[in-house]
């Protein structure tokens, strides 16, 4: 009896042993494997992503194709370049002309805001005025050298930015290539390696798929909510300033679109200032016009069409989506629009399953 028990005890041991190697096998060449696709990590982000935003035509396009996932996936994936690859590039194109012109221009002809601030200066209310001169920004001229050097220098580091993204185009386009062809797979073979993730996490059912659900719901969230709509305010912007005649209209639409992205601050950073920039010299019905499209037009796009396209359920409170992509693009650069409120998301869905998953282990325990 005292010898089936140490044999017992021997092989658990045996056992346990082997599970741990195994284990920290496990880790080692997830890790190793980790540091090999880092390079590509954006690709794969991006690729993820895109297949989750475009799953839903992939599975009307199988609806007239059954059994064609191959055939489905390519005419998903040429919708992708069609929609969104092609147009970010010329977009990208137009911008970096459009940026070095006015850096060239801001370069060689320099700035001369003297006159306008005097307009400026002299439109303001009296009591304002007073406030300037006690901040001590009466000094026209010292103001004027130090936004014109200032705003040399932003287009002078834009210009530079813009260069290196020229330098490091075969890198975008090999990038580029990766996340389309990767984003083929996972159209085709998405259920398929979903289920094998999911077997592989060690987490209850419920728990694994209710994280499955939030990572989905925020990557098309992120994707339709945020990028979307930001897209189409900058365009609106962008438009309404060419229309205007306000220079450098794709520009200051791009700005617009980039700020908007971001709940607290939005399209009204870029186009309030402009707008009473116009009014107070005498550009009124410009100024005007810039206002009330302003709230009315570029405003509206947001609160219509975030709704309509995410949904109340899937939006997260606007103080959690300012500090996480605040925080993703400061880590992560332009990948942290989507990792920071992912993360976030996962964050508050965990948070929400421990106390039920808590409860549920000291019953078990009772």
């Amino acid at each position: 009896m005292n010898a089936l028990i140490l044999a017992n005890d021997e092989a658990f041991r045996v056992g346990r042993l082997q599970d741990r190697t195994f284990l920290m096998l496990t880790i080692i060449i997830t890790l190793g494997f980790g540091v090999i696709v880092w390079p590509f990590f954006g690709a794969i982000l991006w690729g993820v992503a895109a297949a989750i935003v475009f799953r839903p035509l992939n599975a009307r396009l199988l609806k007239f194709w059954p059994g064609r996932r191959n055939l489905a996936a390519i005419v998903t994936v040429l919708t992708i370049m069609a929609l969104v690859i092609l147009p970010a590039v010329l977009i990208s194109t137009f911008l970096a002309q459009e940026a070095l012109a006015l850096y060239a221009r801001v370069h060689v002809t320099g700035l001369d805001f003297g006159q306008n601030f005097q307009d400026l200066r002299n439109a303001l209310p009296n009591w304002v005025v007073q406030i300037l001169d006690r901040l001590g920004l009466a000094n026209m001229e010292g103001i004027r050298t130090k936004l014109s050097a200032a705003i040399a220098g932003g287009l002078q580091d834009i210009a530079s930015r813009l260069l290196n993204i020229g330098q490091g185009a075969f890198g975008f386009i090999v990038a580029t290539v990766i996340m389309l062809y990767l984003t083929f797979f996972f159209l085709r073979d998405g259920q398929i390696l979903s289920a094998r993730i999911g077997q592989a996490i060690p987490l209850a059912a419920h728990q694994r798929d209710a994280l499955f659900e939030k990572f989905v719901t925020v990557i098309r969230a992120t994707i339709k909510g945020s990028l979307v709509v930001a897209t189409l305010q900058g365009t609106i912007g962008g438009v309404i300033f060419w229309g205007l005649g306000i220079h450098a209209p794709l520009l200051w639409g791009v700005m617009m679109g980039i700020f908007s992205l971001l709940p607290a601050v939005g399209t009204g950073i870029i186009w309030v200032p402009v707008a009473i920039y116009l009014l107070a010299t005498g550009a009124i019905w410009k100024g005007v016009v810039l206002a009330v499209c302003g709230f009315f037009v570029i405003g509206m796009v947001d609160n219509v069409l975030r709704p309509i396209l995410v949904g109340k359920d899937a939006r997260l409170p606007d103080y959690v989506v300012l500090i996480s992509t605040l925080g993703g693009v400061q880590m992560f650069g332009v990948n942290g629009l989507i990792i920071g409120p992912v993360i976030a998301a996962m964050f508050l869905a965990v948070w929400e399953i421990f106390p039920t998953a808590s409860q549920a282990d000291h019953k078990g325990e009772g």
